[in-house]
């Protein structure tokens, strides 16, 4: 039987939203038996990227500014989370990922962001555009020892 499955939302980009971001991802998993330390890693990972969309990517909290979240979990029982902005975009990805780099010192962020994520995740990539947005891709393998 196939394990596969994939979902797709848009969700304003405002703060109230990040709970609600991850724990459709949370609730998406469910199929494939995820321990419940996956799915904390999974709701702190897609935390993380949903907060870094709406800190950052628009100036403002505005029902037009959107974030796209995709995931997809295949048979073999990898995970796959994309969290995407039509925002601002990052000039430099590579110096956006280091840790305690913050485009928001004022509003006192760690700049750990991207270091969580990794930290969660098995494997995360970054690809940004100025001026057209940011795509965030996380990926785990759920469901421990569960038989497929």
């Amino acid at each position: 039987m196939s394990k596969s499955n994939s979902m797709k939302m848009y969700i304003p980009a405002c703060g109230r939203n990040e709970s609600f971001a991850r724990n459709v991802i949370a609730g998406f998993t469910v199929d494939c038996s995820p321990t419940l330390g996956e799915i904390n890693d999974i709701k702190t990972a897609v935390s993380e990227a949903v907060t870094n969309a709406v800190v950052h990517a628009y100036d403002d909290e505005n029902a037009d500014n959107l974030i796209e979240i995709a995931a997809d979990i295949d048979d073999e029982g990898t995970l796959t989370v994309s969290v995407r902005d039509f925002g601002k975009g990052i000039e430099d990805v590579e110096t956006a990922r280091q840790p305690f780099y913050t485009t928001a010192p004022d509003e006192e962020r760690s700049g750990m962001g991207f270091t969580i994520i990794e930290t969660f995740m098995d494997e995360m990539s970054v690809e940004s555009q100025p001026g057209k947005g940011t795509t965030v891709v996380m990926k785990k393998r759920i469901g421990g020892d569960a038989e497929r």
